[in-house]
């Protein structure tokens, strides 16, 4: 992926002495109103997968500028260089990538036992990184209006990169949280794809039980320079206000919220996923969730304009630990349809029929998942009384 090499946005690199890193404190990347842009970013038509670099943001700039230089200083577990990506055959359009250094380098995930599990400081967490890992810390300016719960977002390096520039925003970890999404710190996480001119930045969770290897809040953030099917998938409404759509189409059906731009109906969105996933926590049901830039609910096409946000949600069976012998674990890109291969016979193997069967093998059963669909349109008729 292009980045920019002559970017003036230097305040967030580490001085060349380490010993210096520590002492240096956590630059701020301040942002407004006029930073978050709903309207005009697109796909490229010429160049599927490329960017022209002199349109990226202020955000993209300061994170890839921060990002190559930690990565030139060694500070991640393995050098990610140009990732083999295919787009396999078939209906759905999974984007499929060989990443092995990540499959076998990657931290081993922590024992987790229920969806509800309480936060451990015994066991690794983001208040134990080496301060160079850190980026920036998200700050909103005053004109913006103030968040459901004010958070300290801190943008971290995942040390085990999925793709360029992946990293982690992790709210005020000095506090403790566990992996429960927090409104503040979704979001931080729906501004971030805001703050971004690449289509492809991203950004997600996985609950306990869903993938998540650290029992520490934090969303991940990446740049995938590919369409992917959850953009443009068709779905249905499910609630008389229109607030709750189903995707349609796509191996895992989710749960679908929208909005066109930041302010009050942002905030009310952010407010309705939280609940929902109030719910799945409550009830001991894992789930992930995907941020992405896509078309509106309704009879949409894949290539369909990129119009607002959408964030999806799928409720899925718990699964605790890493399933070995497979070629992708499924949490919330491959939900999506970005699919990360394990190893080069497996990526290619792969076909789409064996991708669908293992994201299937993932979702509630049929009785379970209807019951779960119920629960939130109701959540979702509540808020219109």
């Amino acid at each position: 992926m292009a980045i920019p090499h002559d970017s003036t946005e230097t305040s967030y690199l580490l001085p060349p002495n380490n010993e210096d890193w520590e002492g240096q404190g956590i630059p701020d990347f301040v942002y407004g109103q006029k930073d978050l842009v709903v309207e005009r970013i697109q796909w490229p038509r010429n160049v599927p997968g490329t960017l022209d670099a002199a349109r990226w943001s202020r955000f993209d700039s300061a994170l890839c500028t921060a990002w190559r230089q930690r990565a030139e200083l060694g500070l991640f577990r393995y050098r990610l260089g140009e990732l083999q990506t295919q787009t396999l055959p078939g209906t759905v359009g999974f984007v499929a990538q060989l990443n092995m250094e990540r499959g076998v380098q990657r931290r081993r995930p922590q024992s987790i036992h229920s969806v509800k599990q309480a936060f451990d400081p015994e066991q690794f967490n983001f208040n134990k990184i080496r301060p160079g890992e850190v980026l920036f810390r998200l700050r909103r300016e005053p004109d913006l209006p103030r968040p459901l719960q004010q958070e300290d977002i801190l943008v971290v390096i995942n040390v085990s990169p999925l793709e360029w520039g992946h990293v982690l925003l992790v709210p005020e970890p000095a506090r403790g949280l566990p992996q429960r999404l927090l409104p503040g710190a979704l979001q931080a996480g729906v501004e971030a794809v805001l703050l971004s001119f690449h289509p492809g930045f991203r950004v997600g969770f996985n609950s306990l039980g869903g993938l998540a290897s650290v029992n520490h809040l934090h969303l991940h953030g990446y740049y995938l320079a590919h369409r992917l099917p959850v953009e443009g998938a068709p779905s249905e409404p499910l609630d008389p206000g229109g607030h709750l759509h189903l995707l349609q189409g796509l191996p895992a059906p989710g749960f679908l919220f929208y909005t066109q731009e930041p302010g009050p109906d942002l905030e009310a969105l952010i407010s309705r996923v939280c609940r929902a996933t109030d719910y799945l926590t409550d009830h001991e049901i894992a789930h992930n969730l995907f941020v992405t830039r896509g078309a509106p609910p309704g009879k949409t096409a894949a290539d369909s304009a990129l119009t607002g946000v959408r964030v999806i949600l799928w409720a899925r069976k718990s699964s605790f630990g890493i399933k070995e012998g497979e070629a992708f674990n499924v949490a919330l890109c491959e939900l999506a349809g970005h699919l990360p291969v394990k190893t080069s016979q497996d990526f290619s193997s792969l076909t789409e029929t064996a991708a669908v069967a293992l994201i299937q093998d993932c979702l509630l059963p049929p009785a379970q998942a209807e019951e779960v669909q119920a629960a939130l349109v109701v959540l979702m008729s509540q808020e219109e009384q």
